[in-house]
């Protein structure tokens, strides 16, 4: 079996993670929504260490992207926390804690464990830079199919309880994420009723 290997992206990969981004999100989504040019350069001169991507067979299968912020625990939006995907006026160098803006995996390539090993990387630059946490805004996509009779707060419970799977919430919580607070117009997603689940996975050699 071929091995993932992840690895910090540079400029040099934006047209691999351009790819991942059209299958991942194909027409009609709005290609300005797609990572640009200067974007990602923007990632890989303000924070190389949270730009990474995984490869499979040489191809660029997935990418996650990350800065580092001062958790205080006020609610935020992703444009706020992500600099509208620039990360150069949020990030903190001196932060506690790594937080994730985005995660993407190419369709085809998905259940070959990309995700997990992206998420694993994550976790291991938490520890190499002594930070407290990782961190990221959840999607609660199947929320809207549960919302005429629970709320967002019942709902959070009833995924951690096992009750109800989501499909982007149970999964973080499969990687070791617990959920921290929700957050109201955290991003506009239909699926998820524009609400968010700030989790957090903490160091474990802390």
């Amino acid at each position: 079996m071929s091995s993932i290997n992840v690895r910090p992206y540079t400029l040099d990969d934006f047209e691999g993670l351009l790819d991942v981004q059209k299958e991942a999100f194909p027409p009609p989504f709005p290609e300005d929504l797609w990572w640009s040019r200067d974007q990602i350069k923007a990632h890989v001169t303000t924070f190389p260490e949270g730009a990474l991507l995984a490869e499979l067979d040489n191809v660029v299968v997935g990418s996650a992207t990350s800065l580092l912020i001062t958790y205080d625990g006020k609610p935020h939006t992703w444009e706020e926390v992500a600099d509208d995907g620039y990360i150069q006026k949020s990030h903190n160098p001196a932060g506690d804690s790594l937080y994730g803006i985005d995660l993407c995996v190419r369709p085809s390539y998905r259940g070959k464990g990309i995700a997990g090993a992206l998420y694993e990387a994550r976790k291991e630059t938490v520890r190499k830079l002594g930070l407290k946490r990782f961190m990221a805004g959840c999607r609660i996509p199947n929320y809207h199919e549960y919302a005429k009779h629970l709320d967002v707060d019942s709902y959070v419970k009833a995924v951690e309880k096992g009750e109800i799977k989501d499909l982007v919430l149970t999964f973080m919580l499969k990687q070791g994420l617990r959920p921290l607070q929700v957050m109201s117009n955290y991003l506009e997603d239909e699926e998820s009723l524009d609400y968010a689940v700030l989790v957090e996975w903490r160091n474990d050699q802390l």
